[in-house]
């Protein structure tokens, strides 16, 4: 043992390192350099990790940025097509004639024959008058014509006289002149007494009222023993009796001024009448007024309507359904339109998908659609319901390739209005 020590002190006094310690040593080294490189790959890593998910993000910022820049726009396109319209306009119904019967003769209400609701034929007796003052003055007309009638008789004789006596220079030439205008003027009393006659005979005979044409009587304003007076009582004429031929109808309405150009006669209308529901009935426009009113700016038309079950009554308040004759119109959504600075607009999405705003002129408004007169051709892409912030030249995209809501792109239009349109590829 103590030689061993003795070898160790001499070793370690003369500077040279155990081998076994030198081992240990080596080792000890070997491990922190592994522990070091450890160490710094992972921190490699997950720096590489960091790097890798920050440009991710920054990717997917990239996207959303760019998502939300785009403008996404619900479209339509625009058709030019044959559009027919009916406008609705209100009358009242009349008879095809509508005749009142008035006294031509003084005198009293004999007998009446036909009431209110009663139909009639033509020539059919209404009533019978008694017109004594025309049946004096008839008979005064006729000794008139019989004094006349001596007179010229005597005239003529005398004048066959003097002419035989101016034969034999009896007389002269001026008292035969005289005799034959004295004949002359005989005869043209014979002829006025002969017209007043027929004349009074004419007044006789309406002592019969008849009706003039087939139709219903509407209307009785006499009674028997009533006096009734061939002039005006009061100013105005009585109407004795109305009759009113009821198939076919009239129907008069007044168009206005802006659908004038589109009605022809020929054409078949439809007409309503509230009380019959579910019920309509076909007429023709029989003719027009050719004309506009200054005052009411509208044309009159003439419709005739079939009556032969008489449902339809005169005086009824209608409906009358006119269609306007079809023509190629092109209409737009009112939802297109963009009012801007006193312009009206519409944003016109071309095949490189950009907008451009174009004035337009407009004509009818129908409703949900309006016509356009000028400013846009068949077959244009319009944007529905256009943001605020759409500006000429603006680059879109359409709802269909639109990504999900949480992207926050921006789109114009609301779902609820209008129905999403597949771009066209």
């Amino acid at each position: 043992m103590s030689s061993e020590r003795h070898s160790s002190l001499a070793l370690h006094s003369t500077g040279v390192q155990d081998p076994h310690d030198l081992v240990q040593r080596r080792q000890v080294i070997r491990s922190s350099k592994i522990a070091a490189a450890t160490v710094v790959l992972l921190l490699l890593a997950g720096g590489a990790r960091t790097v890798l998910s920050q440009s991710q993000k920054m990717d997917q910022l990239k996207a959303d940025v760019q998502a939300r820049s785009q403008i996404y726009v619900k479209t339509t396109v625009i058709k030019v097509r044959e559009a027919g319209q009916t406008i609705a306009l209100p009358g009242s119904l009349q008879g095809y004639v509508q005749s009142p019967i008035y006294a031509r003769v003084p005198g009293y209400v004999k007998k009446w024959h036909k009431d209110i609701g009663s139909r009639v034929r033509k020539g059919e007796v209404l009533a019978e008058l008694e017109t004594p003052e025309t049946e004096e003055l008839l008979s005064q007309a006729l000794a008139t014509r019989q004094q006349a009638t001596a007179s010229l008789e005597l005239a003529k004789s005398t004048e066959a006289r003097w002419i035989a006596l101016r034969s034999k220079d009896a007389v002269s030439q001026q008292e035969v002149d005289e005799k034959r205008s004295n004949s002359t003027q005989a005869q043209a009393n014979l002829a006025a007494a002969e017209a007043n006659m027929q004349r009074l005979k004419q007044l006789s005979n309406f002592k019969s009222l008849l009706s003039p044409t087939d139709g219903v009587i509407t209307r009785r304003n006499v009674d028997t023993g009533d006096l009734v007076d061939a002039g005006a009582v009061g100013g105005l004429p009585r109407a004795l009796f109305v009759v009113t031929q009821t198939d076919p109808l009239r129907l008069f309405v007044n168009v206005p001024q802006t659908y004038a150009q589109q009605i022809k006669p020929g054409q078949t209308v439809i007409v309503r009448q509230t009380e019959l529901q579910g019920q309509k009935f076909e007429g023709k426009l029989a003719r027009t007024g050719a004309s506009i009113d200054p005052l009411t700016r509208s044309m009159q038309v003439e419709i005739s309507l079939p009556n032969k079950s008489g449902i339809l009554l005169p005086g009824a308040f209608v409906q009358v359904d006119l269609p306007l004759q079809s023509k190629a119109t092109l209409t737009i959504p009112n939802n297109a339109l963009i009012i801007r600075a006193g312009a009206i607009k519409v944003a016109v999405v071309d095949a490189e998908k950009r907008v451009k705003m174009q004035v337009v002129t407009l004509g009818r408004n129908l409703g949900e659609q309006v016509e356009v007169t000028s400013g846009l051709k068949d077959g244009a892409r319009l944007v529905l319901n256009p943001p605020d912030a759409l500006s000429d030249g603006d680059q879109v995209n359409f709802v269909i390739d639109a990504p999900k809501e949480e992207s926050g792109a921006k789109v114009g239009g609301t779902k609820d209005t209008v129905p999403s349109e597949k771009a066209k590829p």
